[in-house]
Order: structure tokens, then C-alpha cells, then sequence
């Protein structure tokens, strides 16, 4: 089995009680929306990857303020080729905030779509857990940054 890690920083952005998410296409072409957020570059700061990631799903420059917390999934699935991977993302979540730039979608990326929506509907949405981690970190802000303890 292969291991695979993925280190990724997200963005929390709520403003006038709405969140800003991205909605991801995955591979099997289902959309589930997402905080704006990816993969790091090797060498990359979290810092900058959170901030160009925010940048090219949603077209806004963002300011990270505050680090909400670090979280850890772990899941095991088939790969294209065959055999199995152990993959282990490590998801650091950021809360960040607007500072210019335009509403937009992203092209030729993980995302097809960008957009506010109420905090009360998010529940309702079709998403990720990592929209859930990232609200629970956002509400909480648990000393430890781990969500669990935003629960």
C-alpha cells in the first residue's frame, strides 16, 4: 500500500454572516462545496498557500488573521491504476479576511464556482467535512486548534 500525505491551508472567511466557500469537482464530476483552500507547494508557507489558493478559487485577495487549527484525516482508497493508498491530509485552517480583489470563478482548477452564502444554510448545502471542521474552528476557536474541541 502506498502512503500518501497532502498538506493543505484553507480559508475561513465570514463576513455581514455569510461564508464564503468554493464549490470542488471532484474526479468522478460531482461538485460539493468546500473552503477556498489546497495543497501547498514544496517550500511553500502555509501562509502564502492560503492566501494563493484563496486568490485563484475565488478571485479575492485574503488576509490571514488568526490560525484556527490543524486538522487530520486519514482514509484508505483504491488508486486509478490499481492497488491501494494510505492517504493522510493535514489540513491547517485559517481565519482570514478580504482585502480586495472581485468576486469570480475559478478556470482549469479543482473549483468551478465561487460564492457567499448565509451562515444558516450552510447545514444545508452539499459539502465536505471540511467546511464543517472549518465552522467548528471558526465558532470555537479551541486553544488545542483541533475541532474536536470545538465541538
Amino acid at each position: 500500500m502506498r502512503e500518501e500525505l497532502r498538506v493543505a491551508a484553507y480559508a475561513v472567511c465570514v463576513r455581514d454572516g455569510r461564508m464564503l466557500l468554493a464549490r470542488w469537482v471532484a474526479g468522478d464530476g460531482s461538485k460539493r462545496w468546500t473552503l477556498p483552500g489546497g495543497g501547498m507547494d514544496h517550500g511553500e508557507d502555509p501562509y502564502d498557500t492560503v492566501v494563493r489558493e484563496a486568490e485563484e478559487e475565488t478571485g479575492y485577495t485574503v488576509e490571514p488573521v488568526a490560525l484556527l487549527g490543524v486538522d487530520s484525516i486519514k482514509r484508505v482508497y483504491s488508486r486509478r491504476l490499481g492497488g491501494t493508498a494510505d492517504f493522510h491530509g493535514l489540513r491547517i485552517v485559517y481565519e482570514a479576511r478580504i482585502t480586495g480583489g472581485e468576486l469570480r470563478h475559478e478556470t482549469n482548477g479543482s473549483t468551478d464556482m465561487a460564492a457567499w452564502h448565509p451562515l444558516e444554510e450552510v447545514p444545508r448545502l452539499d459539502r465536505v467535512g471540511l467546511v464543517d471542521v472549518g465552522l467548528a474552528l471558526w465558532r470555537g476557536r479551541p486553544a488545542t486548534g483541533r475541532a474536536v474541541d470545538a465541538e
